[in-house]
């Protein structure tokens, strides 16, 4: 644990690094925005992206060796594929079960299969950048920070209101998927973090996440309706369904979600 700083010199080192992750993330987003509008072949928007969020990242280690004069120790290139590959892989278990549940309700069915593989390949790729950007903002500066100086339990409960309530700017929000994504996302994405000790499986749950809800099942992401691979009737309540803002605001999302953060979290006291 490092040393905690004066309140004062805490609140605007936090409030500058928001700030500048925020327009980092802003930025990182241009290349791949911009090959994408204008129908660049998929190799090059993919290494738009993959550059983009690798800039992002070297960005935030710059940024915690001239705050701290520290390496960014969560972010260990040796476990950079294998915990990434983690992360991902507890995104599409979590979002197989969510749509899986909706399905059993007779809320979800699939009536075809989509063909446009351009789109889905460029959505794994501006989905990467939509993970490093906001894991970078929300669990490295604003988790990271709040844990250092406040502990572990404020970091969750405050980095994951905000991570949700940032949301209620999309299309489609309510207050209801702002505490959902509070719940069932801000939580886990913080309890991953904590357990992993690096940004690598949050950037990976957040990934498969985003991925698999959208551009996979056919749900809209966050508010945002995308391309699918499944062609999906989604037909429902909206407390089961998630409605026009996707599945992440439906119950199931919620309490799912809800549970792999407090397993990630028994599994961090068990580390401890």
């Amino acid at each position: 644990m490092e040393t905690k700083r004066i309140w004062w010199k805490w609140l605007l080192l936090i409030l500058a690094g928001s700030f500048l992750f925020m327009v980092s993330y802003g930025l990182i987003s241009v290349p791949g925005t911009l090959a994408e509008h204008y129908k660049s072949p998929l190799w090059l928007l993919g290494l738009l992206c993959v550059a983009a969020s690798a800039l992002d990242l070297l960005l935030y280690a710059v940024w915690w060796k001239w705050t701290r004069g520290l390496k960014a120790q969560d972010l260990p290139m040796r476990r950079l594929l294998s915990d990434t590959g983690i992360g991902f892989g507890v995104g599409i278990l979590f979002f197989v079960l969510v749509t899986g549940t909706i399905a059993l309700s007779g809320c979800y069915r699939v009536n075809g299969i989509g063909n446009d593989w351009a789109a889905l390949v460029t959505s794994f790729f501006t989905f990467l950048v939509v993970a490093v950007g906001e894991e970078v903002l929300f669990r490295g500066i604003v988790f990271r920070m709040f844990d250092e100086q406040w502990g572990t339990t404020v970091a969750l409960i405050v980095s994951a209101l905000i991570f949700g309530f940032v949301h209620i700017s999309n299309s489609n929000a309510t207050v209801w998927s702002s505490v959902a994504i509070a719940v069932e996302a801000g939580l886990m994405l913080g309890a991953a973090y904590k357990w992993s000790g690096n940004l690598w499986v949050p950037i990976g749950i957040h990934w498969s996440w985003n991925f698999f809800q959208g551009p996979v099942f056919g749900f809209a992401v966050s508010g945002n309706k995308t391309g699918s691979l499944l062609k999906a009737v989604i037909d429902g309540p909206e407390w089961l369904t998630g409605g026009a803002f996707g599945a992440e605001a439906s119950v199931p999302a919620v309490v799912l979600g809800l549970a792999i953060a407090v397993g990630f979290l028994l599994l961090n006291r068990r580390k401890a």
